[in-house]
């Protein structure tokens, strides 16, 4: 006889959390007495063992699952990932740090069954809810980016950033191929691509400690905010990632102008070897800032920097020489100069982008 179906499946990405594991599992089985659930720990090949931590529970308990990504990272992504891989009605997202306090979804899922709201968000700005130990600057980092998810938002949520609620099935299915799943909120990324409004109820929770493992959170959340918030606002127009890229590239320009300053008009250097030295100091800019921000969750590090660093190099320079080609071409048939420039310069950052995206991060998402 083939075994009952879960009712609700509960999602939780994890990285180092292996610690954790098996006290998410215990508070589970505690909170949902009586309903049909499962567990699917996500995971990005935490070198801690999490995958395995897991996959020892599941051979003992088959409501515990184990989804393992290899050569993947981020947090919005995974959750995505556990939740397309469920076959529940209903689905929840927690963190698996012990902050989340399982207890709180048999209302969630009670609120749900009774079709009284599609989504449940456990809200921390509500009557009865608490943030817990944070300190004035994390509370501050969740107001502000609570206040600019407004741009994509259409209806008002007390706790945008949240990252514990429940789901109707159909609401996920109905936006999946509209999700950016860039950043760390995915619930912002499904209410603001859901296309409509949709019925929410909130519920107060109040945000415990962590016990074990390490946060998930980087501390360029509020630029991996604005990247969600901008994909909303241009993704369908310009690929948001090449944005973040030009507007590094654009800083990478003052760095090169200031050391050349520095090089050549305060320390007499000669121009050459000014703008030389410029030069290399404005590509280690431009590569080390695109390698934090616009490429978050697939960080070189090590002996992967250094190669990375180097195919950078390599790209940017034929781009460099796209860009002379070009705009001398262009020049040279009657074109302003002002425009063979311009030219010139688009071109070399679209060729930057997309080579460098393709060898130096190989992105499996643009």
């Amino acid at each position: 006889m083939a075994a009952a179906p879960a009712e609700l499946s509960i999602v939780v990405p994890t990285y180092n959390e292996s610690g954790n594991v098996e006290e998410v599992v215990r508070r589970v089985d505690a909170a949902l007495a009586g309903v049909a659930w499962e567990v699917i720990f996500v995971d990005d090949d935490s070198p801690d063992g999490t995958a395995f931590a897991v996959r020892r529970l599941g051979q003992t308990d088959a409501r515990v699952r184990s989804l393992r990504r290899i050569g993947r990272r981020g947090l919005s992504s995974a959750c995505v990932e556990g939740m397309l891989a469920s076959n529940a009605r209903f689905i929840a997202v927690m963190d698996a740090d012990l902050q989340h306090d399982p207890a709180v979804l048999p209302t969630m899922l009670r609120i749900l069954r009774d079709d009284a709201a599609e989504l449940v968000v456990g809200s921390r700005y509500i009557q009865g809810a608490s943030v817990g130990e944070w300190s004035s600057r994390r509370l501050a980092v969740s107001r502000f980016a609570a206040a600019l998810s407004t741009f994509i938002m259409h209806q008002p949520i007390s706790d945008p950033m949240s990252g514990y609620f429940m789901l109707k099935t159909e609401i996920l299915d109905a936006c999946v191929r509209k999700l950016s799943t860039l950043g760390f909120k995915i619930l912002m990324d499904i209410v603001s691509s859901s296309g409509r409004a949709l019925r929410i109820a909130e519920v107060p929770i109040r945000f415990g400690s962590r016990r074990a493992g390490q946060s998930k959170l980087s501390g360029n959340v509020i630029w991996e905010h604005l990247l969600l918030i901008a994909d909303k606002l241009v993704g369908a127009y310009v690929p948001v990632r090449f944005l973040s890229f030009a507007l590094i590239g654009a800083a990478g320009a003052i760095v090169h102008f200031l050391t050349l300053i520095t090089l050549f008009r305060l320390l007499g250097v000669p121009f050459p070897v000014g703008q030389a030295g410029a030069t290399a100091v404005a590509l280690i800019f431009n590569f080390s800032v695109n390698n934090v921000l616009t490429y978050t969750g697939q960080t070189l590090r090590g002996w992967s920097w250094i190669r990375g660093l180097a195919s950078f190099a390599l790209a940017c320079g034929i781009g460099a020489l796209a860009n002379v080609g070009v705009a001398s071409f262009l020049y040279g048939r009657n074109t302003p100069w002002q425009l063979s420039a311009l030219a010139g310069i688009a071109l070399s950052a679209v060729w930057n982008y997309a080579v460098t995206a393709r060898y130096t991060w190989r992105t499996v998402r643009q």
